[in-house]
């Protein structure tokens, strides 16, 4: 079968052929992968930025936002059957007995490190055309999410990140009291969302659905199509080109929630300083080497204290959060089912991957169809 993988020794990333793979263990599932978008991930392992292959592989085959079909199941299986469509969830528990988060099925905390990941570190991932994996760590997809379901994997980081905001928000009596609606938790409050990517489009969906008064900022111009996405859902868009930091700052007001997903660290910190009172600052993107820009520590210290500001980071996602985000992924489609179908700018053959992931990518996500 074909796959996509990248040569850590040779700096190579290509198409080759693989066996395919069998059933082992009892509850083992064999699937069919029929979507991968490719993301940030899959381009920074293949410019050699990280990336680690399995034990006694000098490749690894990359790619985690998957969609895939069951074709077979093995003998303990229950909750799924062929025909089935599921995502993969990423991350694998790490073997330390005492990580108190990996026994108890939250390997997104692992405390050791020591955690697998589909597609990035120490086991192959979904850019191949058959995988298999335990049937635990599958999410099934409704038949009638089959053309968007790819997206789930990048809905979850914005699913994870407001689990833990509205976990914060419940204890902080500023914001919004108990008697508020679940589904309306963010209103009367502003969000700052940082990139106009396909995980900075899926957050601002998120944070609209969640009845916040959503603002996106990014450096695409006006004339780039992303910009009207943001119109279509309901969100203000401004570039940095445009407007400033400051006279952003000055039109929202109150910034009660900054969703970073650009991964620039001068631009996170930028945004930091217009954080508002009783602000919650979500960070998602993990930056790569950037040039030295001197900041004020204390300044920041000074405002995060006195104005009772959080900071989170928050990385990979569970179960829950793609639950979560299959349920608002069917909401985003009845909502606005041609801007969640607009955010795949093309399914592409896997003899062209290697050109997609390094090259500039065009729309906002490509996805690769077996």
């Amino acid at each position: 079968m074909k796959a996509v993988a990248v040569f850590p020794g040779s700096r190579e990333v290509r198409v080759i052929e693989r066996p395919e793979p069998v059933i082992v263990e009892a509850d083992d599932v064999l699937a069919r992968v029929l979507d991968i978008g490719i993301c940030g991930t899959d381009r920074e392992i293949s410019s050699f930025e990280y990336g680690t292959p399995p034990p006694g592989d000098d490749h690894l085959v990359i790619g985690h936002e998957s969609l895939a079909e069951v074709v077979a199941v093995g003998g303990a299986v229950t909750g799924m059957q062929p025909g089935d469509l599921v995502v993969p969830t990423v991350r694998r528990p790490c073997t330390v007995p005492g990580c108190r988060s990996c026994r108890a099925g939250h390997q997104d905390y692992c405390y050791t490190g020591e955690f697998v990941e589909r597609g990035i570190k120490e086991a192959h991932g979904y850019m191949t055309e058959y995988v298999v994996d335990r049937e635990r760590y599958l999410v099934p997809v409704p038949a009638h999410l089959r053309d968007v379901a790819v997206l789930t994997e990048p809905l979850t980081i914005a699913e994870k990140a407001l689990e833990q905001v509205f976990g914060l928000m419940q204890h902080r009596p500023p914001w919004n009291g108990a008697d508020t609606p679940n589904d309306q938790r963010g209103r009367g409050l502003a969000a700052l969302v940082l990139g106009i990517g396909p995980v900075g489009l899926l957050g601002a969906m998120r944070l609209v659905g969640a009845g916040f008064n959503t603002f996106v900022y990014s450096r695409e111009l006006p004339s780039d199509p992303r910009p009207d996405l943001v119109a279509a859902i309901g969100a203000t868009y401004a570039s940095t080109q445009v407007v400033s930091f400051a006279d952003l700052a000055a039109e929202i007001g109150n910034i009660d929630l900054v969703y970073e997903a650009a991964g620039h660290s001068h631009f996170a910190v930028e945004a930091l300083t217009m954080l508002g009172t009783n602000g919650i600052f979500v960070l998602t993107g993990v930056p790569g080497v950037q040039a030295f820009r001197e900041a004020d520590p204390a300044r920041l210290m000074r405002q995060m204290v006195l104005n009772n500001q959080i900071l989170l980071g928050t990385v990979n996602a569970g179960p829950t959060a793609f639950a979560s985000a299959l349920h608002n992924l069917e909401l985003f489609s009845q909502t606005w089912p041609a801007t969640v179908r607009s955010l795949i700018a093309g399914r592409y053959p896997p003899e062209r991957a290697p050109e997609l992931i390094l090259g500039r990518p065009s729309g906002v996500k490509s996805v690769v169809a077996f």
